[in-house]
Formats: structure tokens, C-alpha cells, sequence
């Protein structure tokens, strides 16, 4: 699954996912880490890539029934990057596999 991780996340989570398999590109290599929500929501939908935030405004978007991408929302409070990863390691195949059921919000928490 293609995946684009926003900016307040870590790069390692970009990594953790491509380790998995994944098309993961985090906004840094893409130098779009200062772009705004409207911006990397039309590149998500144009590359058909999932969000995965900790941004709610993307998800509003999707509740709101905006067309474009799916969105993982991580509702997690500040962690550490090790401990961010060992946290979202569980929800992965759970979370895609919504995503590819059709379902456009995925939170994790």
C-alpha cells in the first residue's frame, strides 16, 4: 500500500513501514514537510497514497465526506520514536486491511 507519513511523526515510522512492505514516503523526503493540509491531501489523492497523521484536521476532512484519500489517524499521545513503533506495530494489518475494505478513517489509539 502506497503510504504518506506527515510531519509530526518520525521518519523512522516512513522507514517501519516500507520494512513492511509498504510504498511508505515520509513529507521530509518528499519536501513537503512545510506544505499545508490542502497540499498533501491533493498528493495523497493523486498518488493514491493513505495518510497516516496525528493531524485531526485530516480526519475531519473524511467525516466531513471530502473526496480524496483514506487517512490512519494516530491518536496517540507524545511518545518516543522506539516506543511509537512498538505501539502502532499491533494495529498495522488491522488498520490496512480496513483501508483496503473501503473504510477512508482508521484510527489507532
Amino acid at each position: 500500500m502506497r503510504v504518506l507519513v506527515d510531519a509530526q511523526l518520525p521518519p523512522a515510522l516512513a522507514r517501519s513501514l516500507a520494512a513492511m512492505g509498504h510504498a511508505a514516503e515520509h513529507v521530509f523526503d518528499l519536501d513537503l514537510a512545510s506544505a499545508t493540509d490542502d497540499v498533501l491531501w491533493r498528493h495523497a489523492a493523486e498518488t493514491s497514497a493513505v495518510i497516516v497523521t496525528k493531524d485531526e484536521d485530516f480526519s475531519v476532512r473524511v467525516q466531513l465526506g471530502e473526496a480524496g484519500p483514506a487517512v490512519i489517524w494516530i491518536r496517540l499521545g507524545n511518545l518516543g520514536t522506539r516506543a511509537l513503533l512498538d505501539r502502532c506495530a499491533g494495529h498495522w494489518p488491522a488498520a490496512f486491511a480496513a483501508i483496503e475494505r473501503g473504510e477512508r478513517l482508521v484510527e489507532i489509539a
